[in-house]
């Protein structure tokens, strides 16, 4: 199986530093990271580590729940999977605190109950989800 790699060249302190996040293995792109912007409400056009892990969630879930969908004989036409990472605190530090799936599919062959359990199975199976299992993760998951 693949390996896939991510780079951070990082220069100074953490509140006041940055640094850059390299997409090394597709190559596509490089993003601006820093510590301010990763704690504030507003992001400013920088990412940090939970928008990533969301990006990583969503797009895993996804393709997790495509074939959970087939497996149980219907038919994926659309998913809108949206992934929300957030950071608080736990113990006194830093931490992810929570994950909330939030999924809308158009889904052929399917009912309401079927989806559900082809959800619960995606969200049970996806390889990030097992990675991120020490975190709380809910799921709102519906047909449109």
């Amino acid at each position: 199986m693949p390996t896939r790699t991510a780079r951070t060249a990082w220069n100074g302190t953490l509140q006041e530093g940055s640094g850059q996040v390299e997409l090394s293995s597709s190559k596509a792109g490089t993003f601006d990271v820093n510590f301010p912007k990763r704690t504030a409400e507003d992001a400013g056009g920088v990412t940090s580590p939970e928008e990533l892990i969301a990006a990583a969630h969503s797009a895993c879930f996804s393709m997790a729940l495509s074939n959970e969908i087939a497996k149980a004989g219907g038919t994926p036409v659309a998913l809108d999977v949206k992934a929300d990472v957030t950071l608080g605190q736990k113990d006194g530090a830093s931490a992810i605190t929570g994950i909330t799936l939030t999924v809308r599919g158009e889904v052929e062959g399917l009912d309401a109950d079927g989806f559900q359990r082809a959800a619960q199975a995606a969200k049970a199976g996806c390889p990030v989800s097992k990675a991120l299992s020490a975190v709380d993760i809910s799921m709102d998951a519906a047909l449109e």
